[in-house]
């Protein structure tokens, strides 16, 4: 294994220390004392898995395309921005746009989410990017999507709390978003048609939800007893009436 301490590192020099380490054949990375340094594994490559020890900053795993990162702490904004493919694991909150234009690979959040997770997603080629959430996500979650799977669970919620904010699945025109207990309409995006889901969705969530649980010590089977809502686009050009 290979330990970078970070400890008052700038982020540009701890990325070089990454990609360095990766190269010379490491499948196997501790970053210590993260404070806020940001792009950490941004488009890295291969068969490797960082561990994070702190809270990175801002676009951890931008276009990162197979590596597996895995969160000791919370994180910033714009986790996963145009990831490609490879594994992401927070255990602890994460930040706004989690996701961003993502096409490939999966993020599983231990908690809670911010503002606009899972804008832009979208499907390439055989890739379906997935993004599953353990506690509640703000406004705007699911905005402008264009494919891949959102799941959000609501582990956690007290007796007054929504598990999804306002806007949800506003100017959605592809994908699904799984939401783990009542959803109220007015919180929906106009785009956004509200389902009940089948033996095919029951299938996809187990396959999340089985990873979730085994990364967080949760038991699948009592959040697969939860009741889920299913959240796919009216229509795949929702503003096609807007442009001439």
């Amino acid at each position: 294994m290979k330990v970078i301490d970070a400890n008052a590192m700038h982020y540009q020099q701890l990325n070089a220390l990454l990609k360095q380490a990766a190269a010379s054949g490491e499948d196997d990375i501790r970053v210590l004392n993260v404070r806020g340094q940001r792009y950490i594994g941004d488009g890295m490559r291969g068969n490797l898995t960082i561990t994070v020890e702190g809270i990175p900053g801002n676009d951890m795993a931008a276009f990162m395309d197979g590596p597996m990162i895995v969160v000791k702490g919370n994180t910033q904004d714009a986790v996963g921005n145009t990831m490609n493919a490879g594994k992401v694991v927070i255990n602890g909150h994460a930040g706004d746009t989690i996701g961003y234009a993502m096409r490939g690979g999966t993020i599983f959040v231990r908690d809670d989410v911010g503002y606009r997770v899972g804008i832009h997603m979208k499907e390439y080629e055989d890739k379906i990017p997935a993004i599953v959430v353990g506690g509640k996500a703000g406004d705007f979650f699911g905005e402008y999507m264009a494919g891949g799977i959102l799941i959000l669970l609501g582990i956690g919620l007290q007796a007054d709390e929504s598990v999804v904010g306002n806007y949800c699945g506003t100017g959605m025109h592809g994908g699904v978003i799984y939401i783990r207990g009542e959803v109220d309409k007015y919180r929906l995006g106009k785009e956004a048609d509200m389902q009940s889901i089948d033996d095919k969705d029951q299938k996809v969530l187990r396959m999340y939800i089985e990873q979730f649980a085994e990364y967080f010590d949760y038991d699948a089977e009592d959040i697969l007893n939860g009741t889920f809502t299913k959240l796919v686009p009216f229509g795949k050009r929702p503003y096609g009436k807007l442009y001439s």
